[in-house]
């Protein structure tokens, strides 16, 4: 069974997405990285992109994690901003109710992309 189907398939990533950006959009370490951005589609591509890598059916055909950061990176994103992030992640589906095996499968597949996320490394 995926992580996707642990966690609860597509209700489940739907209310995650939603409960993360809102601790996102109140943390003063991140939220400029979105001031400007239309949240619905930042919403709408994140729920694919978390479909796609914890193994559920999706049509993902967003940017590579390279592609869709780099403008971040040169305005200073860097791990303190990536570290944030990881802990709304955790938060927020501990807030939802998930095992803390299942958080950390999901903050060990986050992981796994922080050096593209930071465009650094090959």
């Amino acid at each position: 069974m995926t992580l996707y189907d642990q966690l609860g398939g597509e209700a489940a990533i739907d209310a995650a997405v939603n409960l993360f950006y809102q601790k996102v959009l109140d943390d003063p370490r991140v939220n400029g990285f979105f001031k400007g951005v239309d949240m619905d589609k930042q919403r709408l591509m994140q729920k694919n992109f978390l479909t796609l890598a914890f193994g559920g059916p999706t049509d993902y055909t967003g940017k590579g994690m390279r592609a869709a950061h780099q403008k971040l990176v040169d305005r200073g994103l860097n791990d303190g901003h990536f570290d944030a992030i990881l802990e709304h992640l955790g938060a927020t589906l501990q807030e939802l109710g998930v095992e803390e095996s299942l958080i950390q499968q999901a903050a060990g597949i986050a992981e796994s992309v922080r050096d593209d996320v930071l465009c650094r490394g090959n």
